[in-house]
């Protein structure tokens, strides 16, 4: 007997394999069939206050609890496991001053990881590179993953994808 793959409602958005809550939510609000476009509204619909606008910022103290989880899960139709994934491990200290990326990872796939915003990762072990946290053509700080709707800067416009050339090596 086969198994029934679960129903997801139409609204229904896969997570990326390590992609980052925040990176996630942005993709999820920006759907055309969402009418969403603030993390409080979404937070207030799933009845856990302003957990999400934290985790968007990458304020994990405290944690999101499993109640938080399946109230967003029921809300926006994804197992509570994934999104579980796009948190941190317990414990795991991040950086939330700034955003990091690989220009690299990026550019083979547009999406913001989880692991870059680790205190303890210190540049992309793929690639051998460091991460970056500010736009190399214009020194502005990279914007939170949320707001990334292009993928580029949102002073000078510089695609992350070829701010790769810039990207100093890791030892």
């Amino acid at each position: 007997m086969e198994t029934e793959a679960p129903q997801h409602p139409p609204w229904y958005l896969e997570p990326f394999e390590g992609e980052s809550i925040s990176h996630y939510f942005g993709r999820f609000r920006r759907q055309e069939i969402i009418s969403v476009s603030a993390p409080s509204s979404l937070s207030k619909a799933a009845g856990i206050g302003t957990a999400l606008s934290r985790w968007e910022k990458f304020r994990f103290n405290p944690r999101p609890t499993q109640k938080e989880l399946e109230a967003i899960s029921k809300l926006i139709g994804v197992e509570v496991n994934k999104l579980e994934a796009l948190c941190p491990p317990n414990g795991v200290a991040m950086v939330h001053r700034s955003t990091r990326l690989c220009a690299v990872c990026y550019r083979e796939a547009p999406y913001h990881r989880i692991e870059w915003q680790f205190q303890s990762t210190e540049g992309c072990e793929k690639h051998q590179l460091r991460l970056i946290s500010r736009c190399p053509a214009c020194d502005e700080k990279i914007s939170l993953p949320f707001e990334w709707k292009e993928g580029n800067c949102q002073r000078c416009g510089m695609k992350f994808s070829s701010m790769a050339k810039r990207q100093k090596p890791y030892d």
